[in-house]
């Protein structure tokens, strides 16, 4: 009777089949852990930044770029058209006010200024006749006026003489009525003569004030054309100093084209450019500081212009004090503009880790200072110097700030020496 073999279930071939597939699964393990899992990168101290996190006061600010400018400007303008033919000072002269600058040639408005004087001239010789004319006239009234005096005189002599006469019978009826007749029309013709004399009186203080209130209208449009001609040379309006002038002989200006401006050198003001996504936040008295020659100032915003050019809106600051003796006009200062009141925060320093992470996230490094983990973090405001945290780090601890360009986002990294 034969008896049966048994056949084994772990032969040779399913041993080696098992191994591999064994393998090939770590191996796959491995692959898997490797791209999903806690990948680490080694990574030299030297190469990198590390920063302490940190709390103190902190203010939100902005960086911005500044010009010193004169605290006051004077524009000079062209009052009136011309061609340039002298100049008595150069760009950059300190000038007094009333000082000339330079000179124009306009010969409409010098001709026009002849033909102003000839009118004046006539109007005064026309004024002159009939002042003369109106005088006459009033020298006959009054001539009138003497011999009706006179008349009346006579008659009421002849009138009272006739009437002691007549009373007494030595004389007509007859002779006393023609003379009482005679002395009742010398006295109309004298009420007459001095309606005359009254309306002549007004009618010249009338002429007289039309007269004077018409050359003194003259005599301003020549004043006025005269003061025209004189504008014809510049001059400074204040004290201070010439700057941008433009102009050259021989060039002609329109009226109104600018010519230049007179800087007043009593104090500067600084003129900065601010980004607009800033122009909500911007208000009058903000300060801002800025390092000159190893020392700290403080500026103040006095007025902001709200129409935006290119992206940007400006500014003016003064100095709060008094500012650097040695600052001259158009030097550019680095402004660090605040944007909001001093406080306690936790903060970091700014770094390139920003530009990899957008301030999400950051390596942390471990208390034996080995090993640096990706950790989860918010950030706040910012200055010029540093991000403030608002969760993911507290005070003390380390983190590596430096650019992450070269790390791959991996989870990890290993710090050598």
């Amino acid at each position: 009777m034969d008896i049966p073999v048994e056949k084994k279930f772990l032969t040779p071939q399913r041993i080696i089949l098992i191994v591999g597939l064994g393998l090939l699964l770590v191996l796959l393990g491995f692959v898997i852990f490797s791209t999903m899992g806690n990948r680490k990168l080694n990574v030299e101290k030297e190469r990198i930044t590390i920063s302490s996190v940190m709390e103190g006061v902190f203010q939100e600010n902005i960086p911005v770029n500044g010009v010193v400018l004169p605290i006051t400007t004077i524009y000079l303008d062209a009052m009136e058209g011309g061609r340039i033919e002298e100049k008595f000072v150069e760009d950059g002269a300190l000038l007094k006010m009333g000082d000339p600058i330079l000179r124009l040639s306009n010969t409409d408005l010098e001709l026009s200024l002849v033909n102003q004087e000839t009118q004046v001239y006539n109007l005064l010789t026309q004024i002159q006749i009939s002042q003369n004319s109106a005088q006459q006239n009033t020298i006959n009234k009054l001539t009138q006026y003497t011999d009706v005096e006179s008349g009346l005189t006579e008659a009421k002599r002849t009138y009272d003489l006739n009437k002691k006469l007549f009373e007494k019978g030595i004389i007509a009826r007859q002779d006393f009525i023609r003379s009482e007749n005679e002395y009742k029309y010398q006295k109309e013709r004298m009420q007459l003569s001095n309606q005359v004399l009254l309306q002549d009186s007004l009618a010249r203080k009338q002429e007289k004030a039309q007269v004077r209130n018409s050359y003194a209208r003259t005599q301003d449009a020549l004043q006025l054309m005269r003061q025209k001609v004189a504008d014809l040379v510049v001059r400074a309006p204040v004290d201070g100093q010439l700057t941008s002038l433009d102009a050259e002989i021989g060039q002609s200006k329109n009226k109104g084209e600018r010519l230049g401006q007179i800087d007043i050198l009593s104090g500067f003001k600084v003129l900065a450019e601010i980004d607009e996504h800033y122009i909500s936040r911007i208000y009058n008295g903000q300060s801002g500081t800025f390092n000159f020659n190893g020392q700290s100032y403080v500026l103040e915003v006095k007025k902001v212009y709200t129409q935006v050019k290119n992206g940007r809106f400006q500014v003016d600051m003064q100095f709060v004090e008094k500012p650097p003796a040695s600052i001259r006009r158009g030097q550019s200062l680095q402004i660090r503009l605040a944007l909001s009141e001093e406080k306690r925060a936790v903060m970091i320093p700014k770094g390139g880790f920003f530009q990899q992470t957008g301030g999400s996230w950051i390596y942390k490094i471990s208390d034996d200072g080995t090993r640096a983990y990706k950790t989860e973090i918010a950030l706040g405001n910012q200055n010029t110097e540093s991000y403030e945290i608002i969760s993911g780090l507290s005070a003390g601890d380390q983190v590596i700030t430096s650019s992450y360009e070269n790390y791959d986002n991996v989870q990890e990294l290993i710090l050598k020496e």
